[in-house]
């Protein structure tokens, strides 16, 4: 049926932890819509910033090398991929080293830009519709995205979901990880994480995983019908 429907752009934002991931890859394979995680992209810039030796506390550096790495995103919601320089990147940009550093190179406003223009370039592509997820995809990537979603959680819920992704991590240092990676991340003068004005804000702290995916379904066919 959704094959003949008209095509949706969906912005879900939000902070580590919320089921932002999870829940954007399920909605788009239950709708089929394409899927872009833009969080993998900082990460994929990231990773190979400290690759190459790039010093990632240094943004004239980062901004200097930001054009370097060619990063690919697969969009597909059931078998997303990342590359970079044609290398697959989905496991390296998952490691400590990278996660304690895309704060400060997300902040980098080369860096944001060029990343920026590739997602907004991926969802123009996206013939039948996409789920964008990231931290300012409603309030600057897609500002004029069809529906905006805005994810949150409570500190404790979302440092004992992201402890349970990783295994052996300190629930009390992860919280505190978390609330140091929001406080980076909101404050940054480029494209900060926001809600946007127009968002849909869903507090997933009681819900399971399921409950959160089928309200943002019932969120999109809403939408969808009105449209």
């Amino acid at each position: 049926m959704s094959d003949t429907v008209e095509s949706v752009i969906v912005a879900i934002d939000g902070p580590s932890g919320t089921g932002k991931s999870s829940t954007s890859k399920a909605v788009a394979a239950k709708l089929g819509l394409s899927y872009l995680d833009t969080g993998a992209q900082y990460r994929a810039i990231t990773w190979w910033m400290l690759t190459n030796g790039v010093d990632t506390d240094d943004p004239a550096a980062v901004a200097s090398a930001a054009g370097k790495p060619v990063i690919v995103s697969g969009t597909d919601p059931n078998h997303p991929t990342i590359t970079v320089d044609g290398l697959d990147a989905a496991g390296p940009i998952r490691t400590q080293e990278v996660t304690s550093q895309v704060s400060a190179v997300s902040a980098v406003p080369e860096v944001r830009i060029l990343i920026t223009g590739l997602q907004r370039s991926i969802a123009a592509a996206a013939a039948g519709g996409i789920v964008v997820e990231g931290r300012d995809i409603g309030t600057t990537v897609l500002p004029d995205a069809d529906l905006k979603i805005f994810l949150t959680a409570s500190p404790e819920a979302r440092a004992a979901r992201r402890s349970g992704e990783v295994k052996g991590s300190d629930v009390a240092a992860t919280r505190e990880a978390l609330i140091k990676r929001d406080a980076a991340d909101s404050s940054r003068k480029t494209s900060p994480l926001a809600k946007a004005g127009d968002a849909v804000e869903v507090d997933t702290t009681e819900l399971t995983l399921q409950q959160v995916i089928e309200c943002v379904v019932t969120l999109v066919e809403e939408k969808r019908a009105a449209g």
